[in-house]
């Protein structure tokens, strides 16, 4: 059988390299990308290399970046373009393999087994790709290596930015093994402090601890972390999927300090559920009667609760609906940490709105905020996500102006 050959790539600093290569007199500054630059404030979406050097970190406030280095240069967050860039980048990708699984708008999985015979071994390939990036494309891109997924993501993170790191079998204990258990793949804070009490410190002491010792503590999970240290993850890559495999859509934000308000939480939810929507409409897979939450305390445990719908693609169904699961299953007074939805069971056969139907006479009540959010959505693609705002949204200094659609964390 032949050795799988995978490859993991990661977009460095992606929005911020993205906003670089739009403007070059950037460069070489340091760079944040955030709400509104103009009023100063909000929080950093993401960072360049050389703001990373006066440790500012993504969600940070921008007064605090700016109290770090007060010449950092601030730009606004433009979603469409790193789609754009993101799309060219999977172009690159796919000139050597079609088993492609996008894992974000800046990271891949690529399977590359069936591509050696052609264009030589997963790290020439691998050179080929990074090379082509920042040549054609303007960014750069780490690559990871490896005979199977959980190992390709580690590596490219292991050498940042414009690297590319092979782990193999012959060399995986070595390299791996020593790394601190929390460098694992779906190890969280939570459970990598649990291992440190079992005296599992490393990813080398998990591959190596007794089964049944760390099923006892950490359940199936525990038994898969420790299947991904010994190296044996066994999981395809996922070639894009056509729409009618689309199960769900969700976004999820960490917020910049833990809050317990009731009425900030709803307008966080109102700003995750415009993202949710817009990607719906985008995938153009009809309605959803799902609408999945998910919370984080600030023990960084997560609970998750759901409830059906009627169909809708409506932000403030989605919205409202979010809310109120949260007001009906957590606490006044909890802290909240990090918050998400999602939405599911799609109707693929429910007809969207065209243009000439926006502009017909007006119809039912969800025909009526069909429109509308239509024509939101017509301005925002013309003029920018920022040109228009929902009044609740704009209350909160955090959120007014923020660009929360694509991922937040680089």
């Amino acid at each position: 059988m032949q050795k799988r050959v995978i490859l993991y790539s990661d977009l460095n600093n992606f929005f911020a390299s993205v906003e670089i290569a739009l403007n070059p007199a950037l460069a070489g500054k340091p760079l944040i990308v955030c709400g509104d630059p103009k009023e100063r404030h909000g929080i950093v979406l993401a960072k360049n290399e050389e703001a990373k050097k006066y440790g500012i970190k993504t969600a940070e406030t921008v007064y605090s970046a700016l109290r770090k280095c007060p010449d950092l240069q601030m730009v606004g967050s433009h979603f469409h373009e790193y789609k754009r860039y993101s799309k060219r980048v999977v172009g690159i990708y796919s000139r050597y393999t079609d088993v492609i699984e996008k894992c974000s708008i800046d990271e891949c999985a690529l399977d590359m087994t069936g591509s050696t015979l052609l264009f030589g071994s997963g790290k020439e390939i691998a050179e080929r790709i990074r090379e082509e990036v920042k040549r054609e494309i303007g960014v750069t891109v780490s690559i990871g290596v490896s005979f199977n997924k959980v190992f390709a993501k580690l590596a490219s993170e292991l050498k940042k930015p414009d690297a590319v790191t092979e782990i193999r079998e012959d060399n995986y204990k070595k390299i791996v093994w020593p790394l601190p258990v929390g460098e694992l793949l779906f190890v969280g804070k939570s459970t990598a402090e649990t291992l440190h009490k079992l005296g599992i410190k490393t990813i080398g002491d998990l591959a190596n601890a007794d089964e049944a010792f760390v099923s006892h503590y950490l359940g199936k999970r525990g038994r898969q972390l420790r299947v991904y240290a010994r190296g044996e993850d066994s999981e395809p890559v996922k070639a894009v999927k056509e729409k009618e495999d689309l199960k769900s859509i969700g976004n999820s934000t960490t917020l910049p300090k833990d809050i317990t308000d009731r009425e900030e939480i709803k307008r966080w939810f109102y700003a995750l559920s415009e993202s949710v929507v817009a990607r719906l409409r985008a995938a153009d897979v009809g309605r959803a009667n799902t609408v999945h939450i998910v919370v984080r305390n600030e023990r960084l445990e997560d609970s998750t609760c759901q409830t059906k719908v009627p169909p809708t693609a409506i932000c403030g169904d989605v919205a409202k609906t979010a809310y109120e699961l949260y007001c009906r299953h957590f606490p006044i007074g909890t802290k909240v940490r990090m918050l998400g939805v999602t939405v599911s069971g799609f109707d693929y056969h429910v007809e969207q709105l065209s243009l000439d139907d926006a502009l017909a006479p007006q119809g039912a009540t969800y025909e009526k905020k069909e429109r509308m959010e239509n024509a939101v959505q017509m301005l925002r693609s013309k003029y920018g996500y920022a040109s228009l705002q929902r009044g609740l949204v704009l209350e909160d200094e955090k959120l007014n102006g923020l660009d929360i659609r694509g991922k937040k964390e680089e």
